[in-house]
């Protein structure tokens, strides 16, 4: 008798079973999956966006403040090696002279010390100074001795001396050996004579250190002395100070650093115009409005949706996350038409700020030059100044735009922070929800496959039975 044998396909019920749990759910997490994608993308550029926009706003604030504009002025010696000199936007043209008769100096004066002082108490206060310049600096002994060794050593004494909370770096006090001897050595770190060490007082303290620091034995190793500067050459009017630096001109700092010889001719500072300062200071805005341009193109990039057939396309890089993004894009047009905005007839473009075709500009130096030269005042007016308050002109103008973004108190990167958070809340929901759709999915279809491998096995052993009961080669 002919028997045939059943077959039945081989399968793993985990496996089909996760197959079919994944095609069930397939259409729905693939959506989802595209808006977290989206959402998080959205993220990374509104932090790069609020970073660029945020280190652009330092710039425009930083390019003109009360003290400072865009129009550099420059002040020079005629001889670098008497002195240099800074000036500010508001200091007005013109020539000086001065001779520089002594240059200050710091004090420094050094007591001969006994080996061991005897025992640490009571206050010292060291002089500074006289008259309505002094200065004290109270020194407690009481906790002076650290190193447990009977008697306070001179190098303890050295280190209550900077450590007093009256001196606040105005003395250092340190420790030689001269010959032999031990000496402290008081160092006064501003210059001039009403910063010098003028005594110590010892009251109440015991010998040796009462002796050591007494005016006796004092030894002045660099006097202190006092910068003079003799304005229009060595007989004119004396300006003696403890500094050397001098703001005795508007808008100008110089600081002195050599005195002249008797048969001398006087130094000249020169303030004037810095045209390679100015157009620095320019070249610093038309830097940071390229770099913003810049972010702002990466982040509104159209990706790659290269034409593969009749059909369809196929994108080889994804669209940038503000792509088409109608907020972004108006703020780079209305940051671009600020650059136009004409006041009182005039605008950057004529001050050589110059667009390229790119949507970046470029700054034309002699152009710039030549336009400070017919009107030496319109730039910093044009330019005005950024900040909270005082916004005015093209820095104002675009610091006030991108406060609309930044402003942590209802700004539109705050605003789109807070939307994109809940987006992707609610994304992580409805994934949840996916997930345990999966999970419902493939625990019945394992159910149900895992059934039916039972039932083909049982099927099988039971065809197997017949086969061999009915085997022509049985008796």
């Amino acid at each position: 008798m002919a028997t045939s044998v059943i077959s039945s396909p081989t399968y793993d019920p985990q496996t089909t079973a996760e197959n079919l749990a994944n095609a069930y759910v397939a259409s729905t997490k693939a959506i989802l999956d595209a808006r977290a994608a989206k959402a998080t993308a959205t993220t990374s550029a509104l932090t790069k966006l609020s970073s660029a926009l945020t280190s652009f706003q330092s710039t425009l604030s930083g390019l003109a403040t009360s003290s400072s504009s865009l129009t550099a002025t420059k002040a020079t010696f005629s001889n670098t090696a008497i002195g240099t000199a800074t000036a500010t936007s508001s200091a007005q043209a013109g020539s000086y002279s001065f001779f520089v008769k002594q240059m200050a100096t710091a004090g420094q004066v050094g007591y001969k010390m006994s080996a061991n002082l005897g025992a640490a108490s009571g206050n010292m206060t060291i002089k500074l100074g006289s008259g309505a310049d002094e200065k004290l600096i109270d020194v407690d002994l009481s906790k002076a001795d650290t190193d447990g060794k009977a008697g306070l050593s001179v190098k303890e004494l050295a280190a209550a001396i900077n450590a007093s909370e009256d001196n606040k770096g105005q003395l250092t006090a340190s420790v030689m050996t001269i010959n032999g001897e031990t000496r402290l050595v008081l160092t006064s770190a501003a210059t001039g004579t009403a910063n010098e060490v003028t005594g110590i007082d010892t009251t109440g303290l015991g010998a040796p250190l009462s002796t050591d620091l007494g005016s006796a034995n004092q030894q002045v190793m660099t006097a202190a002395k006092n910068a003079i500067v003799q304005v229009g050459g060595a007989s004119g009017e004396t300006i003696e100070q403890a500094s050397n630096t001098f703001s005795i001109i508007d808008g100008v700092k110089f600081t002195v650093t050599q005195a002249q010889g008797a048969s001398d001719a006087p130094v000249t500072l020169t303030v004037a115009a810095d045209n390679s300062g100015t157009a620095a200071n320019v070249q610093k805005f038309v830097d940071a409005y390229n770099t913003l341009l810049g972010v702002i193109k990466t982040l509104t990039a159209a990706g790659d949706h290269t034409l593969t057939s009749a059909t369809g396309t196929a994108t080889t890089s994804a669209d940038a996350a503000f792509y088409n993004d109608a907020g972004v894009l108006n703020l780079r047009d209305r940051l671009n038409a600020m650059l136009r905005d004409a006041t009182g007839g005039q605008s950057l473009v004529s001050y050589g700020i110059i667009g390229n075709k790119d949507g970046t500009i470029t700054l034309d130096s002699a152009r710039l030059n030549k336009a400070i030269a017919a009107n030496p005042e319109g730039l910093d007016k044009l330019f005005g100044r950024a900040g909270t308050g005082v916004d005015a002109g093209v820095l104002g103008a675009m610091n006030k735009l991108t406060t609309t973004w930044t402003s942590s108190t209802g700004g539109l990167i705050t605003q789109r922070r807070t939307q994109n958070d809940k987006l992707q809340d609610d994304i992580a929901d409805r994934q949840v929800v996916v997930q345990n759709q999966f999970d419902n999915a493939y625990k019945r279809y394992l159910a149900q496959f895992t059934a039916l491998q039972q039932l083909q096995s049982s099927m099988t052993s039971t065809s197997n039975m017949f086969t061999a009961m009915f085997s022509s080669s049985d008796s």
